[in-house]
């Protein structure tokens, strides 16, 4: 017979049953018990009903924890009796710990002190010195365990205001750090803006006055569009940097990536872009991050292979996500002849860092046939898990961290 599944998990169930019950019975044993024992010690008591009127009180403990006062009220008898000290000194006590205010215990502690004083002053004649002991003796008797309680009360109340000051001043920390990044991030943004937007501007003014004063319509063309570079590149900036009065940028996603493409042929590169399956929704940021791999990559295709064929592949068919893919051919003798090539930067430094923030994987890297590609594989809808045997791996060394443009 095949052993039942259910079996160690109700074991479980009823382990953490017993666990859970374990600590009020060993916490509520000693809080009944040791009453009852200081009841049977002073046994038998002025009264001949006083130790089972006590050994009442103690059973009655337990209701305090329905509602406090009623641990109280079912001493009234014993303490009438003689014997009902211990069980009110439990419940006085229970009494100023939850309620936490002398307001609000001070009744209770008043007809404690009554209850014990009243029956020993109608059974009993004595003296003013005699009644006094008695009075002070139900004062303090009932006002020791009264206080401890409002004293624990009162700590945790200081605690939990302590607890929620440190909070408020972790809090305003965190505000302060963040109100000085915001403000130095406002600094460098205003100058790279005064810094770069004086460059763009000046590159934008140039372009349009080359193209007014040039008869040629190929001249007359490439200003124009290095004009709407510079004036699209400056838009971006100021739109990134946040700064008021700014005008939209372009979009940045998938959308526009024939835009992209039309632009880069339009500048001189021979491009085609290759999309294979069908197209899936994308986060906000995965769409921008796809955008950005392709303008990266084509500029680095501009600046460092000039003349070279480039293909721009987005592949939606593999089960891991969105594949781009940017390969561009070996660089032409007559375009690196011409000395074409831009300077170095961290371009797909910043890229890998970009692509890494959405949950992906880059790749770059030499290809056999002379040129270069990059590779990114972003999730959608998922983790971004290792080629398999039916993926086709991203051409390059592997991930390049570091990598010049």
């Amino acid at each position: 017979m095949s052993p039942d599944p259910m079996k160690p998990w109700s074991s479980v169930a009823r382990r953490s049953s017993v666990a859970r019950w374990a600590r009020p019975v060993a916490l509520e044993v000693p809080a009944v018990g040791v009453p009852v024992v200081f009841v049977l010690l002073a046994a038998p008591g002025p009264f001949p009903w006083s130790v089972t009127a006590a050994l009442v009180g103690c059973a009655l403990l337990p209701l305090r924890h329905l509602w406090a006062p009623l641990g109280i009220i079912g001493s009234f008898w014993a303490i009438a009796g003689g014997l009902g000290w211990a069980s009110e000194i439990v419940a006085l006590f229970v009494v100023g710990r939850r309620s936490g205010t002398l307001r609000r215990s001070l009744p209770w502690f008043v007809l404690s002190v009554v209850a014990a004083v009243v029956p020993v002053l109608v059974t009993q004649q004595l003296s003013w010195q005699s009644v006094v002991l008695t009075v002070v003796f139900a004062v303090l008797s009932a006002g020791s365990p009264l206080a401890v309680g409002l004293l624990l009360a009162l700590r945790d109340r200081l605690t939990a205001s302590l607890r929620e000051l440190e909070e408020a001043r972790e809090a305003t920390v965190l505000a302060r750090e963040s109100a000085a990044r915001a403000e130095e991030r406002a600094r460098i943004g205003r100058e790279i803006h005064d810094a770069v937007g004086h460059h763009a501007t000046l590159i934008a003014v140039g372009a349009a006055a080359l193209s007014a004063s040039t008869a040629e319509p190929e001249t007359r063309d490439a200003a124009d569009r290095l004009r709407v570079h510079a004036k699209r590149a400056l838009a971006e900036m100021r739109t990134a940097l946040g700064l008021s009065g700014a005008e939209p940028a372009e979009e940045a996603g998938t959308a526009q990536l024939v835009g992209l493409v039309e632009r880069s042929a339009a500048g001189g590169m021979a491009i085609r872009l290759a999309p294979a399956g069908e197209p899936r929704p994308l986060t906000v940021a995965l769409d921008r991050a796809v955008y950005r791999i392709v303008q990266e990559s084509l500029t680095n295709a501009a600046r460092h292979s000039p003349g070279a064929t480039v293909e721009v592949a987005l592949d939606w068919r593999e089960p891991a996500g969105l594949r781009v893919e940017v390969r561009n051919g070996p660089v032409r003798q007559d375009a690196a002849r011409r000395g074409t090539f831009g300077i170095g930067g961290a371009g797909l430094a910043g890229l890998a860092e970009r692509v890494r923030s959405v949950g992906g994987e880059l790749d770059s890297g030499p290809v056999p046939d002379g040129g270069f590609a990059v590779c990114a594989r972003l999730p959608v809808g998922r983790t971004v898990r290792a080629p398999g045997p039916d993926q086709e791996p991203c051409a390059g060394t592997g991930p390049i961290p570091i990598a010049p443009t």
